[in-house]
């Protein structure tokens, strides 16, 4: 169980009957509250010293976990455990969260086909990840005095992606450069786990040491060692 004091913070109370941490144990100075027990059983209304006393009989902590109710509303709980168990659950849902990333495709007016189709799958392979996509048409010299040029080139672009994303800012002319957004219409993949062997090594190391070792051969009948001659009989 927790010393009293050292969890259980009321900050930022103030005008809004709000607290950014649960307070705990003799941090509770309401007269009642309503117990719920470690078995999820309510014990009823009590007097909050009674609720304190019972908890502690238990070795557990005296939490409030609703303090806007009326009376509020505390559990008895191993309050250092519930924290640890609190952050563990957190730190694993930001392991599996990808954050959408924002990569750029760069164009020339003058970009052949076979360079632009090159262009257009690697967009698509970033809107599948789930990514935003800036495609930019490039202008040098006198180039952008036919900026419509571009412009046709980059909706035309968007339109080769269309099933993955939507145009999300139309084209837009930047000094020497013109540019569009585009927002993938796919979730963004979670990173997956690299798969390991019952020993945890990684399976792609095992199997890069498995193709070094070299393969062992069964003893050759001439290399066996010969037996021994037979003993005459009474010899």
């Amino acid at each position: 169980m927790l010393p009293a004091g050292r969890e259980g913070r009321h900050d930022g109370d103030e005008g809004t009957g709000l607290s950014r941490e649960l307070r705990v144990n003799e941090m509770i100075r309401v007269p009642q509250v309503l117990v719920v027990d470690e078995e999820n059983n309510k014990r009823g209304v009590m007097p909050t010293a009674e609720a304190l006393r019972l908890a502690q009989d238990r070795g557990l902590d005296l939490v409030e976990v609703a303090p806007m109710a009326v009376p509020p509303v505390v559990r008895f709980l191993d309050y250092g455990q519930y924290k640890y168990e609190q952050a563990r659950r957190e730190k694993e849902a930001r392991r599996h969260q990808r954050s959408v990333e924002f990569k750029e495709i760069r164009l020339k007016p003058k970009i052949g086909k076979g360079d632009f189709d090159t262009k257009v799958r690697r967009a698509i392979e970033f809107l599948e990840d789930g990514d935003r996509v800036k495609v930019t048409c490039q202008f040098r010299g006198r180039e952008v005095s036919h900026a419509y040029l571009g412009r046709d080139l980059l909706i035309r672009f968007a339109e080769q992606v269309g099933d993955h994303g939507i145009v999300e800012r139309q084209p837009l002319l930047e000094g020497k450069s013109m540019s569009l957004v585009i927002a993938s219409t796919h979730k963004p993949k979670t990173p997956q786990p690299q798969q390991r062997h019952e020993d945890g090594a990684p399976a792609s190391h095992e199997a890069e040491a498995t193709s070094e070792r070299p393969e062992r051969t069964a003893p050759t009948a001439a290399a066996a060692p010969a037996e021994p001659p037979a003993v005459p009989a009474g010899g």
